[in-house]
């Protein structure tokens, strides 16, 4: 009984150091080696960047007022080119040709594409503003279209004749009348002409200053009208299907009336106007302008 005793506690003994061993080899990592480099890989967050991760960067906005024709039309374009370039291009339309300059210069815009140098340096004469051109893209014939007369030659005695009535654009439509033989100007009225400065006027022709925005409203009212290219365009007209008389490639509006992109004074360095800049100025932008409008608009560059 004694010699049962002794081989019970010898075996208890046994298992207990079984027991202890089975649980320390448990609990020992497999490769318990401190520096090794596996357990350094496991232990300590990667410094490389994921390539791989998408990007959560949010594109910068550019808001950009325009007349719906041609400009917002073109606009819808560099939308386009600027979203591959991580731009998101915000366009505002606007049927005038003040509020736009109004809402760059209180910051409301980043730029506005509506006009050109002679209106925008008259504005900010007039105004006080500080606004600048960072390109120039494209050029818009004038031209006089039929109202009660389908002809210039037509003309009747005392013919009204309706006219842009903001000061530059006055200037160019009696350049254009000038030019078809129907008035004679001042000799260094130029792009400052006004009805004032008619010396000779054989048909006594009524001149009817007009907003631009009216001109082509206005056709059933006068025998003619000068309107300007966009708002002729909105208006469903071609100048060269429609106008009875128009400036051509050679005309002093070619080069000194053509359409710009401003922005307010201080901003040229921002990166994001460069690239609009360069995006109204691209080869899909000159492309889109000439197949879509046949001559009505004429780009630039």
């Amino acid at each position: 009984m004694k010699r049962l005793s002794t081989l019970t506690g010898i075996l208890i003994l046994v298992l207990s150091l079984l027991a202890g061993c089975s649980q320390t080899l448990a609990n020992t990592p497999s490769n318990s080696t401190p520096n090794s480099p596996a357990q350094q890989n496991e232990s300590t967050p990667s410094s490389q960047p994921d390539s791989q991760a998408p990007s959560d960067a949010v594109p910068v906005k550019i808001v950009v007022g325009a007349t719906p024709t041609p400009h917002a039309e073109i606009l819808g374009v560099v939308k386009t080119l600027l979203a591959d370039q991580g731009f998101e291009l915000e366009i505002r339309e606007f049927t005038d040709y003040v509020r736009p300059n109004l809402a760059l210069d209180s910051g409301d815009l980043d730029a506005n594409y509506f006009q050109h140098q002679p209106y925008l340096d008259d504005f900010n004469e007039k105004n006080g503003t500080n606004i600048v051109t960072i390109a120039t893209v494209h050029y818009e014939p004038f031209g006089i279209y039929p109202g009660k007369t389908a002809s210039l030659s037509d003309l009747p005695d005392g013919a009204q004749v309706a006219v842009p009535n903001d000061t530059t654009n006055e200037a160019r439509a009696l350049l254009l009348l000038e030019a078809q033989g129907l008035i004679q100007l001042k000799p260094d009225a130029g792009l400052e002409a006004t009805i004032n400065d008619i010396t000779e006027n054989r048909k006594n022709l009524k001149i009817v200053e007009i907003e631009a925005a009216q001109l082509a409203r206005s056709l059933p009212d006068v025998d003619i009208a000068v309107i300007n290219g966009n708002y002729a365009i909105e208006a469903g007209l071609n100048v060269g299907k429609d106008a009875i008389a128009n400036e051509d490639k050679d005309f002093l509006a070619a080069t000194t009336f053509a359409n710009i992109l401003a922005i307010r004074a201080g901003d040229e360095g921002r990166e994001e106007l460069k690239a609009l800049a360069a995006a109204l100025n691209s080869d899909e932008v000159k492309s889109f302008i000439e197949n879509t409008y046949q001559g009505a608009v004429v780009p630039t560059f």
